[in-house]
């Protein structure tokens, strides 16, 4: 099969499309056809030798395609049909083996579907260990980026009230997901004092931009606060730092369904690339001048 991989670590020029061995489905996984493969921030940071230190590696987490081989024990799935969720090994690939899936939304298309595991994940993890729940008030620091978005809907959904800071441009855009929006920036805080003046009760930093010290504040300590974004501010205020590697959310690619078709989530395709272009997905990632998911198509 035909995969994403590096061979040194460096820029995007780094990037080829290898021959490699098909994968096989281990017991409780399965193997698709690949149509559609998410680009995260993870990828390129991979790719810098900012993460894994061994070569050659390949990339890709969260994947959509069509089942074309069954694990040992795999009976609720069938061949044929269309699953995403998470890959081991390479996913942006023409074939991966997926140990954790669903079955995709009828009404996605592959792209849609490979743009929703790992933000909803990280943002469904984070909500989990700050225990938001119906009745709260919810903060979130970077609310109009992928994880962002997912966050608000899926706080919203949990019945909480959320409070979304963002650039002006997207405050429309926050209102429609069923939060509250507040400029980011200088003022931040007494903006959401404003806006709540009975108090905040727990927030989400996903954008990293150094103000864990006002949402502490806010919030009456650093146990209400988590952040995704801001490992060295965590260690310096007592903050939570909410990794992928420990307590994932994997339940949520089984409630995906019911969220996605009801309308209370969604996630929108910024802009595709061919497998075969991935180091120009790179580039356009890293720029971050595209508003959405990046996601590569795989024919």
């Amino acid at each position: 099969m035909k995969a994403a991989q590096f061979s040194r670590f460096g820029g995007p020029e780094v990037l080829e499309i290898a021959d490699l061995p098909d994968p096989h489905p281990g017991p409780g996984e399965v193997r698709v056809a690949v149509r559609a493969a998410g680009v995260n921030a993870s990828d390129w940071k991979k790719r810098q030798g900012l993460m894994d230190q061994e070569l050659p590696q390949t990339m890709g987490y969260e994947v959509a395609g069509v089942v074309d081989e069954l694990g040992e024990g795999v009976t609720d799935i069938a061949v044929g049909d269309r699953v995403f969720g998470f890959a081991t090994g390479a996913g942006q690939a023409e074939l991966a083996v997926l140990p954790h899936y669903a079955p995709i939304p009828p009404s996605l298309d592959f792209a849609a579907a490979a743009a929703l595991p790992v933000a909803v994940e990280t943002a469904a993890r984070a909500l989990d260990q700050l225990g938001v729940r119906s009745g709260g008030t919810l903060l979130v620091n970077g609310a109009s980026g992928t994880i962002g978005r997912a966050a608000v809907q899926l706080a919203v959904a949990r019945g909480a009230r959320v409070i979304g800071t963002c650039g002006p441009g997207n405050h429309e855009m926050i209102r429609a997901l069923g939060a509250e929006p507040v400029t980011y920036g200088d003022g931040m805080a007494h903006r959401v004092s404003a806006l709540a003046p009975a108090g905040v009760d727990l927030a989400l930093d996903v954008a990293g931009s150094g103000v864990l010290p006002e949402l502490i504040d806010l919030v009456g300590g650093p146990e209400h606060v988590i952040t995704i974004a801001d490992f060295e501010g965590a260690q310096r205020h007592g903050v939570r730092f909410s990794r992928g590697d420990t307590g994932r959310a994997l339940y949520t690619l089984d409630q995906l369904g019911d969220l996605v078709e009801s309308g209370r989530l969604t996630l929108p395709v910024g802009q595709t690339f061919p497998l075969a272009e991935v180091a120009q997905a790179h580039r356009v990632g890293e720029a971050g001048q595209v508003r959405g998911k990046l996601v590569l198509l795989v024919d």
